[in-house]
Formats: structure tokens, sequence, C-alpha cells
């Protein structure tokens, strides 16, 4: 019970300090890393979300994830409580492994870039015609190599973590540079700083 209690107290403080506008889209309910956490959640397997953090982070996230998953099944309310927890610390672990600010898991429908909205749309499709009119047909041309290997990597086995990574790598490094951030900066483990 007193878990609960801190489980509710950390999720309702970072609730609070949520801002309205979010530019980018990893930190929302309906981004790619709460989505996958989600995915992690239900089917009992952490892999889903281990791609989005550093190496070094693996045993507090697994932590983390194994606390969550037995108070999910304690009941409904246990299982939303115990699911944002997962999520928030998520999202906050994989903000702090790239070097950004947490400032909270933002809810569902939080509006995002149009770019950023367009270049996930451009990942789902396979081409980057979603792109077209928000950049310059120069600046579409220059993403093909990034949007290529991020694409070349897409298809990878949930359990080899390392195959995630370099995924989540490209893809971070093509959301960069559709977002116009050209100085990309990098971790020793390979993940690049980025507010997606």
């Amino acid at each position: 019970m007193e878990m609960m209690l801190v489980i509710a107290a950390v999720v309702f403080f970072s609730v609070l300090f949520v801002p309205v506008k979010a530019k980018a889209h990893c930190d929302t309910m309906d981004g790619p890393t709460a989505v996958d956490g989600k995915r992690a959640l239900e089917t009992c397997n952490i892999n889903y979300a281990l791609k989005w953090i550093l190496p070094e982070q693996e045993g507090e996230l697994k932590e983390i994830f194994a606390l969550s998953s037995k108070v999910r099944a304690l009941g409904p309310d246990a299982k939303e409580l115990a699911d944002r927890y997962f999520l928030e610390n998520l999202v906050r672990i994989h903000r702090a492994g790239e070097g950004a600010f947490y400032e909270g898991l933002k809810p569902s429908g939080t509006p995002i870039d149009e770019k950023v909205a367009a270049a996930d749309k451009c990942i789902e499709v396979g081409n980057l015609s979603p792109l077209e009119g928000l950049l310059s047909h120069e600046e579409i041309h220059g993403l093909e190599g990034k949007f290529k290997k991020a694409l070349s990597l897409k298809e990878f086995d949930v359990d080899d973590v390392e195959a995630g990574r370099a995924y989540i790598e490209a893809y971070v490094d093509f959301f960069k540079t559709v977002e116009g951030e050209h100085h990309v900066h990098k971790h020793d483990h390979g993940h690049t700083a980025h507010p997606h």
C-alpha cells in the first residue's frame, strides 16, 4: 500500500508540471516511446521499451517494469496507476539519457509540430511525400540518405535490443534533420540527443 501511495504521488506531481504544447512527441502518450512502453506492458516483454534507453539505464527500467507488472495484477485502478508509473519513468529515463529535460508525460491528443507528425507518417508509409509542402524540394532531397537508413533498420527482432537501438538512433537522426537541427550530439553509446 505504501508503494502505491509513492507511485500516486510521483504521477500526481509530474502531471502538475506538464506544459500545454509539445514541439516533439516522444514525451506524449501518443508518441513512439509511450506506445512501445504500452506494448511492453501488454506483452510482458520489456524489450519493446529497452531500445529507447541507454544500456547503463537498463537496470533501473527493469526494476520499474517488474514492480509495475506486479501492481498491474491488483485490479483496474492499480493497473492504470502502474502503467502510468512505468510510462512516466520510461520517458524520463529516455530523455535523461539524451541530455534532454523531462517535463512530464503529456496526454493523448497533445498537439505536436506538423513536421514531426509528417516525419512519422513518412516512416509509416515508406516515402517522403508527407513532408511535401512543409520542406523545400532541396531539404527533402537532403533527407533521403537518413530516411533510407532509418527504413533499412526498421524491421528488427524485438528481442535484439541492440538492433532496436540502432534503428532508434537512425530514426532520431532523421527527425532532427526534419526539425532543422543539424548539430547532432551523440552519447558514448550511440543515441542522439534530441527533443522528438
